[in-house]
């Protein structure tokens, strides 16, 4: 872009053209800077400093529609072998966690956590009416609506309800993407999407003289409001440079792992760059990582031992990284993904898409041990799929209540029947 180029840009244009604040690879995405009752908020809405809440939620997206029955492995119902004569090998080298059930073989590190009480598993969680398609199911989560009437997601819902977002944008923090999750989608909440933990600058060379050239073109208020947008991103990225230098690992995160089918994400480095915003201080309160490759319609029995076990060593590390700095009491992990698999193998060693399948709750807070009454296998829907017991409302709320502390119905729309997983007090 040339000086004249430059020249020729309006606000119109900036917004237009869907310009966002860059920090890392593909950058500190400032996801709604550009709407103006947010620039307001950021202007009147009173910025302080060093915003600290006890509790952190971090959600770890599963995408793709993992497998619960290859994960919490019923042991001792015959059907799974008749279901799936190939992938019921993995219930003869599953960690046992009681007599019926055990995890998959590659959660060694989750299995150590459950052995200390600092795992909730909760069975069977789905909706009503499942639905089958990757991009209306995640959106079902995503807003916490399964009529799909909503647009905001849950978690943004939950920051424009309780939480500075606009003076203090590091509240929401999408980590190791460059897409604002719809999760974390609000209008009126401010995100931060930082890609990489290595550098934070505005994404490309001109950037910054595209907002001068703007700025000085835009005269009134909202040239003030687009000018005090542009310092609190120049603010947040300061922010970011000086956790860096205040963060070391306490503990060993690897990426560098043969996955069967690659994830395309590095889950490690997610989680610690989420442990980095939470060990520094920057007001970081609820993180949002994504991690892929769990549509597994082939080649099931391999790829999902070695993806749940990038899983669990990522979640291991990021525990024990937080326990090092005695940060481990804060904060609450939680899995999810937005549908389970049939119950039936395919031809190809795979399973389709189909409904119900346990989340993990994990954390010091979490009281630790089973939730809701796990799917028979004997009584499947006309799809074939698991039956839902537990609606994945009820986790949310659990979360939002016991552990977030707020209002869940405000979120939510109504109240639901508790699942006790997280210690109030």
């Amino acid at each position: 872009m040339g000086a004249t180029d430059l020249s020729r840009l309006s606000r119109r244009d900036f917004l237009k053209n869907g310009f966002v604040f860059g920090a890392g690879a593909a950058g500190l995405a400032a996801g709604y800077a550009a709407v103006p009752d947010v620039f307001a908020r950021a202007v009147y809405g009173g910025k302080l400093d060093g915003v600290m809440n006890d509790r952190v939620l971090v959600m770890i997206q599963l995408a793709g529609g993992a497998d619960g029955l290859q994960t919490v492995i019923p042991l001792q119902d015959p059907k799974l072998r008749a279901l799936r004569p190939q992938l019921s090998q993995a219930a003869n080298t599953a960690l046992p966690l009681d007599a019926s059930f055990g995890l998959n073989r590659s959660m060694r590190g989750v299995k150590a956590l459950w052995d200390q009480g600092k795992v909730a598993i909760v069975h069977g969680v789905g909706y009503p009416q499942p639905n089958y398609s990757h991009f209306d199911s995640i959106r079902i989560w995503e807003t916490g609506d399964p009529l799909r009437r909503q647009q905001d997601g849950w978690l943004g819902k939950t920051i424009a309800a309780n939480y500075d977002s606009a003076g203090h944008p590091l509240v929401g923090c999408a980590c190791g993407s460059s897409e604002v999750p719809g999760a974390l989608r609000d209008l009126d909440a401010t995100l931060s999407v930082i890609n990489g933990q290595n550098t934070f600058k505005f994404n490309g060379a001109d950037a910054e003289r595209a907002m001068g050239v703007i700025y000085n073109g835009t005269p009134g208020i909202y040239g003030a409001l687009f000018d005090t947008s542009v310092f609190s991103a120049r603010d947040t990225m300061a922010r970011l440079r000086l956790a860096r230098e205040k963060y070391t690992p306490r503990a060993a995160y690897n990426d560098n792992v043969n996955l069967v089918y690659s994830s395309r994400n590095q889950l490690a480095a997610a989680l610690q760059l989420a442990a980095q915003l939470i060990i520094s201080g920057v007001g970081a309160k609820i993180l949002h990582v994504t991690l892929g490759g769990f549509d597994t319609h082939d080649q099931q029995l391999a790829r999902l031992d070695s993806l749940m076990g990038y899983v669990d060593g990522a979640i291991s590390a990021f525990h024990a990284d937080l326990a090092a700095y005695g940060m481990s009491d804060r904060v609450l992990i939680a899995t999810w993904s937005e549908f389970g698999r049939r119950a039936a193998e395919t031809a190809n060693g795979g399973t389709d898409h189909g409904a119900a399948a346990p989340m993990f709750l994990i954390g010091d807070t979490v009281k630790g041990g089973f939730y809701g009454e796990a799917p028979s296998l004997g009584a499947l829907d006309r799809g074939g799929s698991l039956k839902y017991s537990v609606d994945f409302r009820q986790v949310y709320q659990e979360i939002l209540e016991s552990h977030l502390r707020v209002d869940s119905q405000e979120v939510l729309g109504k109240a639901f029947e508790r699942i006790p997983a997280v210690r109030t007090a």
